[in-house]
């Protein structure tokens, strides 16, 4: 809830993690993100799954059910190697999603004669979710990559975050959002032991 009670119906989407699947994870805190088709397609359009323009005619409440249902599997199967705990179930989930052929690109000319990216067709669910499991499997089989996942150090949290920084010292998944939290709270904390009793 807002500070004023009310939903948030216009909690903006993010796209800071580092990764489309972990920006996909970001899309539940600190309340759902993608609340509707129009929001799956911005989404979609935000991480980069589309280019602009694409139309997702397609798009509906089974999709959200769908990229939902990923998400949570991309959830268990990240924290679980964080953890060292294994996700089985939601690592046969991922796999079984990757499987899909992702959306296919060409290159159009513009009038001025730039090269945009677009797709061959107006792509389907599985194709989007093939995108987003592979986008996870290359992850998590990278060690590399693997090697700057991170947790959130910002009070409840839950999010994930590739640290691409330099010396690999990030410590939230937004500077402007926990970061900011973080700093404030660590100046009323100081204002507070310097005030008079």
């Amino acid at each position: 809830m807002s500070a004023a009670g009310l939903p948030y119906p216009h909690t903006p989407l993010r796209f800071d993690a580092g990764r489309i699947c972990l920006d996909l994870l970001a899309t539940t805190h600190p309340v759902e993100r993608i609340d509707g088709v129009d929001r799956l397609r911005s989404w979609c359009l935000g991480a980069g799954l589309v280019p602009p323009g694409t139309p997702l005619a397609e798009a509906g409440t089974p999709w959200l059910h769908a990229f939902r249902e990923l998400r949570a599997h991309v959830g268990h199967l990240v924290r679980g190697e964080l953890d060292g705990r294994p996700a089985a179930r939601s690592l046969a989930h991922v796999n079984a999603a990757a499987l899909a052929a992702p959306p296919a690109p060409r290159a159009l000319r513009t009038a001025e004669g730039r090269l945009v990216r677009a797709l061959h067709a107006d792509p389907g669910c599985a194709a989007l979710l093939a995108a987003v499991a592979r986008d996870a499997l290359d992850l998590l089989t990278d060690p590399r990559a693997r090697s700057g996942l991170r947790r959130c150090a910002g009070d409840n949290c839950p999010l994930v975050y590739l640290d691409t920084s330099r010396g690999r010292r990030r410590r939230w998944c937004s500077s402007q959002t926990c970061g900011n939290r973080e700093r404030v709270a660590r100046h009323r904390r100081r204002a507070a032991a310097h005030a008079p009793a």
